[in-house]
């Protein structure tokens, strides 16, 4: 058995224990056998429950340690859509179908994740992201921990780079929905298991991926298609972007005057010279001869007192029948959710035939079960 230091790690990546001898602070003794008679190499222990105790400080994981354990275990992050080219982000969709498909069919052998343990952590609230993720691990025949905002208070009661070793320690996977972007990128910095981004102030990668699979199952495909976003340059925004500069579509975000994306993410999009990307101040033209119309709240959470602010403003950016008119009879309506009936669209809009908001809610678990296989390497 390894040396012991200071806490320990069940991690199933690992070799199994020894029943020889062990050493503790430069002393050596023997591994006592659990049961009088039996040594612990006789027990008939599965190869999932073989462990090996892993022991480490904290303060011995470093940023480039945490970085290589996940390399050599195949291991990988999901922070942003454009840390995958294409053939891999095309691959996780096409991966998505098929899981989508077996539950669908009422299979419940396939269970990629059973012994498998997930933390999701919280700082933001959701109904969509919990379940979602949640549902799709248990499907698959994992377990997932909801961690609340007072559950860890991740920066202020505790630093987040020792909330990424703790959970480290305890789970094969961790996702998180958090406020600062740089809270995501250090948890992904110092933890040893993939780190997914389940939204942050910044992007929200896997909205998009769902949004990608959604419009694949009914344009018929992502490529060439035209997807126009009016409303706030926001995180959704962000991943859009992300995400045209790798796979090539036509993307267009209509948005009132000061309220455009991040400058440094929409030339990063430009100059990768995938796709077509256009920011407008005028939805009326934006939206002639779309595929897609998009539509997110106008004041996200966080953003709540300028509410009354941003309606004033955001007057003309409703996504509405005329509009929609003007999109063209083909064109579908898309919204992350939740929304706000009648500030940002319309009831009529969001219940018409040509709305796919709710596959696209449901999209959300097929689109990240996919993500959870590929970062597993599973």
């Amino acid at each position: 058995m390894a040396a012991i230091t200071s806490h320990c790690a069940l991690r199933s990546d690992c070799a199994p224990f020894s029943s020889s001898s062990s050493s503790f602070s430069g002393q050596t003794f023997r591994q006592p056998a659990p049961f009088p008679g039996i040594s612990l190499s006789s027990l008939a222990i599965s190869p999932t429950l073989r462990r090996r105790i892993s022991c480490q400080t904290s303060s011995a994981i470093s940023p480039s340690s945490a970085v290589n354990v996940k390399e050599k275990s195949g291991l990988k992050d999901f922070l942003h859509i454009n840390d995958f080219d294409k053939a891999t982000i095309l691959k996780i969709l096409d991966r998505a179908l098929e899981v989508k498909a077996l539950l669908k069919s009422g299979e419940r052998t396939f269970l990629p994740f059973k012994g498998k343990t997930m933390a999701m952590i919280f700082a933001k609230p959701s109904m969509r992201t919990r379940v979602s993720f949640e549902t799709g691990f248990f499907l698959l025949g994992g377990h997932a921990l909801y961690l609340g905002p007072d559950d860890i208070q991740m920066g202020k009661r505790e630093e987040t780079r020792d909330v990424a070793r703790v959970l480290s320690c305890y789970n094969d996977i961790i996702m998180a929905r958090v406020f600062a972007h740089q809270d995501i990128l250090d948890l992904a910095k110092y933890a040893t298991v993939p780190v997914i981004n389940g939204l942050t102030d910044y992007n929200h990668p896997c909205q998009i991926m769902a949004d990608a699979l959604t419009i694949i199952e009914h344009v018929g495909q992502l490529e060439g298609t035209k997807v126009v976003y009016v409303g706030d340059g926001n995180n959704i925004v962000h991943s859009w972007l992300l995400l045209a500069a790798v796979v090539p579509f036509h993307f267009v975000c209509a948005c009132p005057k000061g309220f455009e994306p991040d400058e440094k993410t929409v030339q990063k999009a430009q100059q990768a010279g995938i796709s077509k990307i256009e920011i407008t101040n005028d939805p009326k033209e934006a939206v002639r001869g779309a595929d897609v119309v998009y539509s997110d709240v106008w004041a996200s959470m966080g953003q709540k007192e300028e509410a009354s602010y941003r309606r004033q403003v955001f007057q003309g950016f409703q996504v509405d029948e005329p509009l929609m008119k003007l999109a063209g009879p083909k064109a579908y309506f898309m919204h992350c959710l939740p929304a706000e009936r009648g500030v940002e669209v319309t009831d009529g809009v969001i219940e018409a035939p040509n709305s796919i908001v709710f596959p696209q809610a449901e999209n959300r678990m097929h689109a990240q079960n996919a993500i959870m296989l590929h970062v597993l390497g599973l």
